[in-house]
Order: C-alpha cells, then structure tokens, then sequence
C-alpha cells in the first residue's frame, strides 16, 4: 500500500472532511497533527512516506528535505500555489506536485474582523465585560477614513469592496499595481511613501517571497500616524516582527490586527501575544469549513489522478 502523511493537521480534524476510510485497502495513511520540531525531526519522520498532503505555509518543502526523503513520489498542496514548496527541486527528483482550488474571501473577511475589532477596541472590551465592567473604551468609526491597500489583486480587491462600502477612502501601492483595477474599483493609486503616511488602516494583501519581505520596517511604521492601525493577514515576513512589537509598545501606532507570523505555529513567549493594543489570531484566513472541504477531498482527488498516472492541477 502507498504510505500517505497528512501533515499539520493542527486541530485533527482532516477525517471530518473527508472518509479516508474508504481508502484503507489502498493507502496507508498517518495523520500529523504536531508542527515538526526542525527538518531533521521532518526527514526522520517522514522517511518512509511516498505522498504527503499538506497544508501551504505550514511544513516547508525545502530542497533538503525533498532530496533527503528517497520514497517520496507525490506533493499534494492545499491551494493552488504554496511558496514554501522548492519546485526546482521537486521537478529534478522527479515528484509530481499538485494543488487544489481555494475560496479567496475567508481571508477579505477575516481582515473586516480585525479591522472592526481594533476600530471599536473589541479585544478590551469583551475582555472588560466577563470582568464586569461596562464601557471602557471610545472607538472610531470608519466612514470617511483611509483605507490604505498593500496589494491590489484578488483578496485585496474584495478588501477595497468592503472598503468602499463603509464609506472609506481607499487607497493602493504595489509594485505591479493594476491601475485599471484602481479605476474599476475606484482605489486611488500612489507612492508606498504616501500610502504608509495617509492611511487610518494600512492592511497587507501582497505574496510572501523575497520581493515583499520586510516591506514594513521601523521606518515605515514612524511615518504611519499615531492613530493606525496596521493589518496583515497575508504573510508574516512582510512586516518586520520585532520591529512591530517595539512600534506597538511604544504606541507609535495604535493597533494591529495579525493572523500570519515570522514563525508559526506563533511561540507562547512572543512578546506580541502580551501586548493591549496587538488583536491577534492563529493564521485562520483561510480556515472554514467550506475550504476544508475543498482542501481535503480534492487533495484525496489528486492523489488518486496521481497514482493512476494522470495527475491534476499540477504545480510548476
């Protein structure tokens, strides 16, 4: 039988979403619900596995790892790319690598919630009610304020939409910013200078990659106003971690909202799980039931294509 990892299936839920069951006279499969300690840890474990299921940019599939696993015949990513993946040296081993669909608005969404949890301070005050207190904070509202977009393509997009819809003025700054999407979704393009130093909510919707890594540094977040707040439900690099643990602490911008992190799952001791003015979540933008479904079963899908020798949605 085929030996099949399914890996950082952090909540153990991957069999409410698809009957593996079914499969058991065909593959022999092994659920890892714990993140790797380092990729010795990964190669040990995974050294007599042929197909691995896993989910984007969560267990990296760096060159070492993909020449050090002699078994390993089948990639199978959720999403229809994952940067975590070295494809170069996934195509001289010879292992087929394939993607399945995604819904792209869980994360449009999820970036509204950490938008309107930090603009009416929901964290305190939520906190603030279970220990009996009534009104503690004074919010803002967003009709009126700038809305500024790192990235114009199919999540920010929706994000400028919702924007759009309360009101806002939104503005956008990319390196290869579409300017007819500016003029579809009537965004105002400009520099990143005027970008950072204008917006009330500055939000990251640009590919992780070296292109965007550390694209906000200290220097960014001093010329940001007082009173910004910072999103970034994209990927963890392009903002600069410790330098947004020192802005926050000094409050040389309000707020942030993160659900991606430099390193995941995020440490307990980081400092940004300790600071009032950090609304934070574990990296659930794409976490729903709906893109679970799709993630599992058309991984199952591909893997099956795959050993018949017919892949699918291959990644190169």
């Amino acid at each position: 039988m085929l030996k099949v990892a399914i890996l950082d299936d952090y909540q153990n839920v991957s069999q409410q979403f698809v009957d593996l069951k079914k499969l058991s006279g065909k593959y022999e499969f092994k659920i890892f619900s714990e993140p790797f300690e380092d990729e010795a840890d990964t190669l040990e474990q995974l050294a007599d596995f042929e197909a691995l299921l896993i989910m984007r940019e969560r267990t990296p599939m760096t060159k070492n790892i993909i020449d050090n696993l002699p078994k390993l015949k089948f990639i199978i990513t959720s999403g229809s790319r994952n940067k975590s993946i070295d494809l170069e040296a996934a195509k001289k081993r010879n292992v087929i690598v394939c993607g399945t669909e995604i819904n792209i608005h869980p994360t449009p969404e999820l970036t509204w919630a950490l938008i309107l949890g930090l603009a009416r301070n929901l964290k305190e005050e939520i906190d603030n009610m279970y220990q009996g207190y009534w009104q503690t904070t004074i919010g803002v509202e967003l009709k009126g304020k700038i809305l500024g977009l790192i990235g114009l393509g199919r999540v920010g997009s929706e994000v400028a939409k919702i924007g759009k819809a309360f009101g806002m003025q939104v503005m956008a700054w990319s390196e290869n910013l579409d300017l007819s999407k500016c003029k579809e979704l009537d965004v105002l393009p400009c520099s990143k200078e005027d970008l950072i130093s204008n917006s009330d909510f500055l939000s990251v919707h640009v590919q992780g990659g070296e292109r965007y890594k550390d694209c906000i540094t200290i220097k960014e977040l001093d010329k940001m106003k007082k009173t910004s707040f910072l999103i970034n439900t994209s990927r963890g690099p392009i903002v600069n971690e410790d330098d947004l643990i020192i802005a926050l602490s000094t409050n040389e911008i309000a707020g942030a909202g993160i659900d991606v992190y430099e390193k995941e799952p995020l440490p307990e001791n980081n400092k940004l799980r300790f600071l009032p003015n950090a609304l934070l979540t574990p990296h659930i933008g794409y976490v729903t039931a709906e893109n679970y479904t799709i993630f599992y079963n058309q991984m199952i899908e591909a893997l099956e294509a795959c050993v018949d020798g017919k892949p699918i949605r291959v990644i190169q």
